[in-house]
């Protein structure tokens, strides 16, 4: 049961929401590059901000405020997004790999597949199978749980399969990652 302060406040802030939600939204997009990102980090910033309401509606500017956490959770998403693709590069450099005669186009085509992926899907495919790790030693090197890495895998395994074909995606995946020494997508 709250108080009229307490109504007062939630009347204030959702007025605050309703104004601001989608320039929050813009400007997360514009920090990371990440359409998909952007509204998780504009819902973050302003649940950290009903948090700290009253700090925030007793400051000068509360949109300048909440651009401010806008800001330090792209930039902290961006920090993580960098030591993830290190992670990853780390994996990609220690490969050796050649092999006589690869399949080029299949190699070709599954790049070019594994390039349309979003990152961490693209990540959790590579690892779990043209590096052969286990689900527990993907989430290691990525840093995420067990648990999105089988999610993950499995999304981007169907995209794959949705990008290259149903009938042999699994197969000239599977043949063509071993076939390179790239594994995929460096270029991200």
């Amino acid at each position: 049961m709250g108080t009229v302060v307490d109504d007062a406040a939630s009347v204030e802030f959702h007025a605050f929401f309703e104004r601001h939600y989608a320039e929050l939204s813009r400007l997360a997009h514009l920090l990371t590059g990440e359409s998909d990102a952007a509204d998780d980090l504009a819902a973050d910033a302003l649940l950290a901000l009903w948090h700290r309401w009253d700090r925030v509606r007793a400051a000068d500017h509360p949109a300048a405020y909440a651009r401010g956490v806008v800001a330090n959770l792209a930039r902290t998403r961006i920090r993580s997004a960098v030591r993830e693709r290190r992670r990853i590069a780390l994996f990609w450099s220690q490969r050796e790999e050649k092999v006589e005669n690869p399949d080029v186009a299949g190699v070709v085509d599954v790049q070019e597949a594994l390039r349309r992926l979003p990152f961490r899907k693209r990540a959790c495919v590579v690892l779990r199978h043209a590096f052969d790790l286990s689900e527990k030693d993907t989430a290691l090197a990525l840093g995420v749980s067990v648990g999105t890495v089988k999610s993950q895998t499995s999304k981007g395994m169907a995209e794959l399969q949705r990008l290259l074909g149903p009938q042999n995606a699994p197969l000239r995946m599977h043949a063509a990652m071993a076939r390179t020494g790239d594994a995929g997508g460096r270029d991200r």
